[in-house]
């Protein structure tokens, strides 16, 4: 999808919506280097910029809440994305045998990136791991491993290959609302936990059969969804996506507008009220 640019109404050219995307840190192999560096799976990337958007990668670093809100302030929507498990301490356990070891530079840079987001109410959309982030960081915590729950390796087959099934969302839901008509999406599913108590405001929005969560939406900003599958494989579907750029323009146009709206702490030259040249 070829992207354009609307006329803002000072007739400048409107940007597409920068959203910016988590990413991990990895041991990568390229030509003759062999180094720690930001790795994020193109699929993501397309899922943005197929939907009208401006990918923006954002590798873990150090942080502090002054650094993530400024993050925050640079973007028009966010994308948690998928990845390694989540330390359990954050949500008070003790680590499963099959949980894998964390990555507490991951874990402290996305909590921040998300407590500044919620603060901002930048629109958000948490992909897997996304999800259970945003359920932990609101208090929740996590089901460790899948199979002792199931009884077989159904969410996580393993060597990469996802489980394709249909979810439908609940209606009435923001999610219906971003799905439309038919509220199915097609859940390329590759995750060995899952949501387990409910954190603060989330309300469930599709479940499996078996009572597996597979989507949340938080209701207290405009728009704040989570899904435990992965659109991002489905090129066919763009709907989330979508859906995420179009809030992000919202918001950005809101915020554009709110800038440009003079004050009454800030005269104008000619006001009566301001200085006069010959006293500065």
């Amino acid at each position: 999808m070829a992207l354009s640019a609307s006329k803002h109404r000072s007739g400048v050219p409107d940007r597409a919506p920068l959203i910016g995307i988590t990413s991990y840190l990895e041991q990568a192999q390229t030509g003759v280097w062999d180094v720690r560096a930001s790795f994020l799976p193109q699929v993501y990337l397309n899922g943005v910029t197929d939907a009208g958007g401006i990918a923006v990668v954002l590798p873990p670093q150090p942080v502090d809440a002054e650094i993530a809100a400024g993050i925050v302030a640079a973007l028009d929507g966010l994308i948690l994305s998928g990845g390694a498990d989540i330390d359990p301490a954050r949500y008070g356990q003790e680590a499963h045998e099959r949980t894998a070891p964390p990555r507490a530079d991951r874990d402290a840079f996305e909590s921040a990136l998300l407590e500044a987001a919620l603060a901002a109410e930048l629109p958000f959309l948490g992909i897997c791991r996304g999800a259970q982030l945003l359920n932990v960081e609101l208090g929740g915590d996590l089901i460790q491993h899948l199979p002792d729950v199931v009884g077989d390796d159904r969410y996580q087959l393993g060597a990469g290959e996802f489980n394709r099934i249909d979810v439908e969302v609940d209606a009435g839901s923001r999610i219906a609302d971003v799905l439309g008509d038919d509220r199915t999406a097609r859940a390329d599913l590759y995750h060995h936990q899952a949501i387990g108590a409910l954190g603060a405001g989330l309300t469930v929005t599709s479940r499996t059969a078996d009572g597996i969560a597979q989507s949340l939406e938080l209701t207290s900003v405009p728009f704040g969804i989570a899904v435990q599958w992965h659109p991002e494989e489905n090129a066919q579907d763009r709907r989330l996506f979508a859906g995420l750029v179009a809030a992000a323009r919202e918001y950005r146009s809101a915020r554009t507008l709110h800038a440009e709206r003079p004050t009454a702490s800030a005269p104008t030259p000619d006001s009566p009220h301001s200085t006069p040249r010959e006293q500065l």
